[in-house]
């Protein structure tokens, strides 16, 4: 290895060390973002198809139609929230890039993944079951409630990945 090689070896190594615990960062809250957004599309999107169905059957269910498809897209809310929290906890609101370590950018990629994964996960399978609950509104209009409750349970896990992913940010030092 030459000098010329030596010294970009070492400006790239200054470089990761100066911006790369802000990338990693930034790509773990981007992905705690986006993420849930992509499976809150599907997850709606397989429940408005399941609703389409009904509606052109009886367009007087739509109320309840409507409620059942919009559940799967509260996980891209608290994809932004955490996306949101985040870049407040690394100090990006302030108008400067802040100084941090690759370590410190691992740490916060870390706590966006519980949000990521479990949202992205979590709308899609919450969409599925929109859309079973949508069957159940077809063939027994009193018992939608019934549909109500298992898309519910499914939200919880969206929202212990939504706490996941908050109580790790809030503990990043």
């Amino acid at each position: 290895m030459d000098l010329t090689q030596l010294v970009e070896a070492q400006g790239s190594l200054t470089f990761l060390g100066s911006i790369g615990g802000l990338a990693f960062a930034l790509l773990g809250a981007g992905l705690a973002a986006v993420l849930p957004g992509i499976g809150s599309a599907k997850g709606t999107g397989i429940a408005g198809e399941a609703g389409t169905g009904l509606l052109c059957q009886d367009p007087s269910k739509f109320g309840k139609v409507m409620i059942l498809q919009v559940i799967p897209g509260t996980q891209g809310l608290y994809g932004l929230v955490v996306w949101f929290f985040a870049i407040f906890s690394m100090g990006l609101l302030g108008g400067e890039l802040p100084q941090m370590t690759v370590a410190q950018g691992m740490q916060y990629f870390a706590a966006c993944l519980p949000m990521a994964l479990g949202g992205l996960f979590s709308a899609i399978a919450q969409g599925r079951v929109a859309a079973g609950s949508i069957n159940i509104l077809a063939k027994k209009p009193d018992d939608w409630s019934k549909g109500m409750v298992l898309c519910i349970t499914v939200e919880f896990y969206a929202i212990l990945s939504l706490l996941a992913s908050m109580l790790m940010i809030i503990n990043i030092s």
